[in-house]
């Protein structure tokens, strides 16, 4: 697997936004539309034109006067359903896409490699100004502009489905992260006893609680990395916290120091954090059907881009746990959409259904009950007799689950 370039978790500066040139487009007729059509409009300063219910963007990772840089073809779109396809066409240093609204990630495709095919994730937008985020690109944040107001949501038995599927997700999310306030617990009980196995033990408990939720987690730009930021992700000058540097400790190291339990009451407090920013999602209902769709499909992505390349669990060789649960995570976030989406296609769903039993019955070889996590170590040996099979089960998987977010946007 291709090695990527260290990710830039997020700190969203307000000064490199704020200083970006706002490009603000004038809002043209709706309607199917070419890529060439698109790209004419976009010369003549129009906004993106709708096709198939969404406005169609789409970006180009590519060079541009000798620098890395993201292209959208529109800076501008109506209000509603927006659909951004991302494809790489050769650069290297940047590996991500990702829409930001002030703080919060709305959509994001990672594994955004050069070679691989086009990619994409579909979000609703209410008027207002955005950011296109790239990290590692020449120029990172570019703005998007939203124009005019959403269509109110038919009242109808799909858009009632939909409801019920987001109100349930979010209730799943909030017990995801109240089994993981415990587990951190423990987890910092057993690191202050100084006792390395019971802490061992502890850490592979508490991952999956994570795993399973991770594209809730990402979407808080400065909690995600506190929590779960790999070493070679860490920006030079920038303290290394959360689980994996404790991992180090546990599982390399074996020794429990002051900075291990400090990492632990780090990894508790952020947990707190998480547990209350999770809440206040689920008080105020603001999950959105095609939010589930793309962390359906970007937790597909999490175990292509790290856990198949043993980079997640570098030390602790718990990838296949973190693996399995972010296979849950992404079957969750499906079977709470899964009522409406048999009303709106149910060939796909069915498709879905089929391909998620494949994959789990798949995994279940890997058991170990024995093991810590439950799974087996995730060895050299086994990376490299079956890292090439597990990612073609898991893109067969994403390929027909990354086609429901656009559905489900554009009831």
């Amino acid at each position: 697997m291709t090695a990527f370039p260290p990710r830039h978790f997020r700190s969203l500066a307000p000064a490199l936004i704020a200083g970006a040139a706002v490009l603000t487009l004038s809002l043209s007729g709706c309607g199917g539309a070419t890529p060439q059509d698109n790209a004419a409009a976009a010369a003549k300063g129009g906004a993106a034109a709708v096709s198939n219910g969404a406005a169609q963007v789409a970006v180009s990772v590519e060079q541009v006067n000798g620098e890395d840089q993201c292209v959208p073809d529109f800076s501008s779109a109506p209000a509603g359903p927006v659909t951004f396809t991302i494809s790489n066409k050769d650069v290297s240093s940047v590996s991500e896409v990702e829409l930001l609204s002030d703080k919060r990630i709305l959509g994001e495709r990672e594994n955004v490699i050069p070679g691989l095919k086009a990619v994409s994730f579909t979000v609703t937008l209410a008027g207002g100004e955005y950011q296109l985020y790239c990290p590692g690109a020449t120029t990172e944040y570019q703005p998007f502009t939203v124009t005019g107001a959403a269509a109110s949501a038919a009242a109808n038995g799909i858009s009632d489905l939909l409801k019920q599927g987001t109100d349930g997700y979010a209730k799943y999310v909030s017990g995801q992260v109240d089994s993981l306030v415990l587990a951190a617990a423990t987890l910092k009980s057993a690191v202050d006893s100084g006792d390395v196995a019971a802490s061992q033990k502890a850490y592979a408990e508490a991952r999956p609680f994570f795993e399973r939720i991770e594209p809730v987690a990402e979407s808080f730009p400065d909690l995600d990395p506190a929590l779960d930021l790999r070493v070679a992700d860490v920006e030079p000058g920038t303290e290394w916290t959360g689980f994996h540097p404790l991992e180090k400790d546990l599982f390399e190291t074996k020794a429990i120091t002051d900075s291990s339990k400090a990492l632990a009451a780090g990894i508790v407090k952020n947990v707190a954090t998480l547990k209350t920013l999770t809440g206040e999602l689920e008080t105020k209902a603001s999950y959105k059907p095609e939010e589930l769709a793309n962390g359906a499909s970007g937790l597909l992505e999490e175990v292509q881009s790290s856990k198949i390349t043993g980079e997640e669990e570098a030390y602790s060789k718990l990838d296949l746990v973190d693996f399995a649960a972010n296979i849950e995570g992404s079957q969750q976030a499906f079977e709470y959409l899964k009522p409406a989406l048999k009303e709106i296609d149910a060939a796909l769903t069915d498709q879905i259904s089929a391909q998620f039993e494949t994959v789990n019955t798949a995994l279940d070889g890997y058991k170990d009950a024995n093991a810590l996590g439950g799974f087996k170590p995730y060895s050299e040996e086994l990376k490299k007799s079956d890292a090439a099979k597990l990612t073609a089960l898991i893109q067969s998987l994403q390929a027909p689950l990354a086609k429901i977010s656009e559905k489900v946007a554009t009831v």
